[in-house]
């Protein structure tokens, strides 16, 4: 098993209520990861909801996770013949951490009409690009370790030069070989560093989080895109899109996040 999937697994102990354990291997600068988060909310809906895959989640952090035991409870709100919607609250110590609504489909399914107006973004292959974290490891970034990042040239901020150009774009995958997957998504929007690093700031945390899963993604690397446009009164917002090896958009995501204080 991988550890994705190691560390998002949770148990039913009674209705609408499970258990789960906030891994310490999936950390950023100000605690467990809220994509990682998310996804353990994610996991109990799929125990709960009659379809199998994410295609809409919200998600709203409340406060700081920390490493250890963890419960969701969870809503089944409604159920339909092509959605499915639940709720999810994480909690530890008898206080709310994330609360998730999330709509559940099956992507395989989906008939519809399909327009694309964008393509996936221009990088070299991710055996030519750079691994810019070669070599490089942070005790306090364990989210690091679990996944893979390739990028067409290193980053200005990596140097003390930030391009005060907000946007990246890069390859990702899991370091384990874990092929990727609705659920892994979820995860992955939130999974790299903020752009925002490129305007000189630190870094930032998670206010609110919307993804959208719209493809299942095929086996490989997957190429994203990231982009924040606007930082008022301290807040910012950034946008992520995830392509896959075949050039399908896979998932979209918008949070909204506050600047950490210098």
């Amino acid at each position: 098993m991988s550890a994705f999937d190691d560390d998002t697994r949770v148990e039913a102990v009674a209705a609408n209520h499970f258990a789960a354990a906030v891994s310490d291997r999936w950390t950023a600068l100000g605690g467990p990861n809220g994509g990682y988060l998310l996804a353990l909310c994610v996991q109990a809906l799929r125990c709960e909801l009659p379809l199998p895959d994410p295609l809409a989640v919200s998600a709203y952090y409340l406060r700081p996770a920390t490493v250890g035991p963890a419960a969701v409870k969870t809503e089944v709100i409604r159920t339909g013949r092509r959605i499915a919607t639940g709720e999810a609250r994480l909690i530890q110590d008898d206080r709310e951490i994330v609360r998730a609504v999330a709509s559940f489909t099956d992507l395989a399914s989906l008939t519809g009409r399909t327009v694309a107006l964008t393509e996936a973004p221009k990088l070299p292959p991710p055996d030519e690009a750079i691994d810019v974290l070669a070599g490089v490891s942070f005790a306090n970034l364990t989210l690091l370790d679990r996944y893979d990042y390739r990028m067409a040239a290193r980053p200005g901020w990596m140097d003390g030069r930030p391009s005060g150009d907000p946007r990246m774009s890069f390859w990702i995958r899991f370091k384990d070989g874990r092929a990727p997957d609705p659920l892994a998504l979820v995860a992955m929007v939130d999974a790299a560093y903020p752009a925002v690093l490129e305007i000189g700031e630190p870094t930032s945390s998670t206010v609110e989080l919307t993804v959208h899963v719209r493809a299942r993604p095929a086996p490989g690397w997957l190429a994203c895109r990231v982009i924040t446009r606007h930082v008022i009164g301290g807040y910012h917002e950034e946008d992520f899109e995830i392509w896959d090896t075949e050039g399908t958009l896979v998932a979209q995501s918008r949070q909204l996040a506050l600047l950490t204080p210098r």
